[in-house]
């Protein structure tokens, strides 16, 4: 991971960043990291967060933030909302498809519970449509011992599973957050991203960023990312020197700075 500082960005058309624990900080977007959203599409770029977080906990989010749509559960859903347009949800697999799914994820969620000790849905469970989260440093802690525990059940009950900074994520079907990238600027923009997908900046801090992290040219950690280096496989490109939302306000302004030169 290479600082901060020796990333010239070049010809940017759009930013999609994690939420947690990289726009955020303890659980709230700080105003260092909301005007920098503000600041972005002030200089016309496009800007999507893209999450592990539910659907239903999206939804304020979109609303009041200067974000072109938030792609939500690892990339199965998307809400977006225009000013003075109803706010639209999108989603990756029809209706039989996520009913079915969330029966089956149900059983191994009652699974996970009754036979990992400490293991405990996370409190955002009720919003989920896609699939099911474990907490492991939100409102609990889970040694690594138990957290390798529920990703080990969920891959045997076929799931895929991934480890975000707060949760442990899993859900049936072949999206993840790139996949959820690809759909949503298709979906939205009738673009391909990956013929243009050096001109897009990726921000993240976790493990469950990695495939993003691996495609992306411009792809930025925070600081806090740290947390987890000795997991990483592909590691970010570069670094920012502040943790969470200080360090995405870092981010951008360095954007911005090679953009709007003359």
């Amino acid at each position: 991971m290479q600082a901060l500082r020796v990333w010239h960005p070049k010809d940017i058309i759009g930013v999609f960043t994690d939420i947690d624990d990289t726009l955020t900080t303890d659980g709230a977007i700080t105003p260092d990291a909301l005007q920098a959203l503000a600041d972005l599409k002030a200089a016309g770029l496009l800007v999507v967060p893209i999450t592990g977080r539910p659907v239903g906990w999206s939804e304020p989010f979109v609303q009041s933030w200067p974000v072109d749509a938030i792609v939500a559960e690892n990339g199965a859903v998307a809400m977006v909302h225009k000013p003075g347009q109803v706010l639209h949800k999108r989603y990756q697999q029809d209706a039989a498809t996520r009913y079915a799914n969330m029966a089956r994820m149900q059983q191994v969620l009652a699974h996970i519970e009754h036979t990992i000790p400490g293991a405990r849905r996370s409190q955002d469970s009720a919003g989920r449509e896609t699939d099911i989260a474990i907490d492991h440093s939100e409102f609990t802690h889970l040694p690594q011992a138990a957290i390798e525990a529920v990703v080990h059940a969920m891959q045997a009950a076929g799931m895929t599973a991934t480890v975000s900074s707060i949760h442990i994520n899993g859900w049936y079907g072949q999206h993840d957050k790139l996949a959820g990238a690809r759909w949503i600027v298709r979906q939205l923009w009738g673009r391909d991203l990956d013929a243009e997908i050096d001109r897009w900046v990726y921000v993240g801090d976790s493990t469950n960023d990695q495939v993003m992290f691996q495609h992306f040219a411009n792809s930025i950690g925070v600081a806090n990312i740290r947390r987890f280096e000795s997991q990483l496989s592909h590691p970010p490109r570069y670094i920012t020197p502040g943790e969470r939302g200080a360090g995405f306000a870092q981010m951008a302004q360095r954007m911005l700075e090679h953009l709007l030169q003359p």
